[in-house]
């Protein structure tokens, strides 16, 4: 009886060991050029059994590329006052006991887990530099340049300098909800962006140009294909989008439709918020 119990449950298939040397190989059949930099987006668990773990991962685009960055965003340095600009996706005056819980920014703080260990470990490496934005900070090796032009109120300042230097977006195992340079192509598009606050050096500071949600990036994807490249490493799909393409594309999106790559969901305050403003902005015509 066990053993008929055992042929009816189905087989779960065990994760792909992935080496230092299966990474080098993989990343280096995408064909990029070494010399420009690199935003990554990741998820570990996506590509299987990494051997030697995340510090693994971050050794090989090392050495397959000269300039690395990720996103090392903050949310715990997040707070909402009493009051505050009208028309700004959040209601003022009843987060007390979350503000209570918010974290003054510090230049060592850990990432937010929804970053991935992939960021937290690349930030944590002996010869990484971390913009100082409290809440939108990124991290990486060889990108202090980028980084450096990073301001309270230009959040993806960074991103923007690597379109220049003719960068890539680097997404290993995540979809286009990760993708942080559509956030940039919004703002080119003039997308309707937020104000928050952030606790910073014992005051709080105003953060203005502030993205919101991504749930609906994934729409983008097959505007991708034809410029990504494509590998398989273990368990992930991983491909490189020119980043040049996907802002210039998110850009000429949203100006022909400007409810592109809103998601759906009915309690989303960010994208319910952009959609009234164009509704009221179509009537007023």
């Amino acid at each position: 009886m066990s053993d008929l119990v055992n042929q009816s449950r189905p087989l779960i298939p065990s994760p792909s060991i992935v080496t230092y040397r299966t990474l080098v190989k993989s990343l280096r059949e995408l064909h990029l050029d070494a010399g420009k930099p690199v935003i990554v987006h990741s998820s570990l668990s996506s590509l299987g059994m990494v051997q030697g773990g995340p510090k693994v991962v971050i050794g090989a685009l090392l050495e397959v590329f000269e300039s690395v960055m990720a996103p090392t965003f903050t949310y715990k340095t997040l707070v909402v006052p009493e009051t505050g600009p009208p028309n700004n996706a959040v209601q003022y005056g009843n987060h007390t006991d979350r503000n209570k819980m918010a974290e003054f920014f510090y230049p060592d703080m850990p990432a937010d887990k929804l970053m991935g260990i992939i960021s937290e470990t690349l930030r944590r490496h002996p010869d990484a530099f971390r913009s100082g934005h409290p809440v939108l900070s990124f991290a990486g090796v060889n990108v202090r340049k980028y980084l450096e032009k990073q301001l309270l109120n230009e959040p993806f300042a960074p991103l923007a300098a690597m379109v220049d230097d003719g960068g890539w977006i680097l997404m290993m195992g995540v979809n286009q909800t990760s993708n942080t340079s559509i956030h940039l192509g919004e703002r080119l598009a003039g997308r309707k962006t937020y104000t928050r606050w952030a606790l910073m050096s014992d005051m709080v500071v105003s953060c203005a140009n502030f993205p919101f949600c991504s749930d609906g990036f994934n729409a983008i994807q097959p505007l991708m294909d034809p410029f990504a490249k494509k590998v398989q490493i273990g368990d992930a799909l991983v491909q490189a989008i020119p980043m040049m393409e996907l802002v210039e594309t998110t850009r000429q999106l949203i100006q022909a439709d400007p409810m592109a790559l809103l998601c759906n969901r009915t309690d989303c305050q960010s994208c319910n918020t952009i959609r009234s403003d164009i509704f009221n902005a179509r009537h007023r015509t």
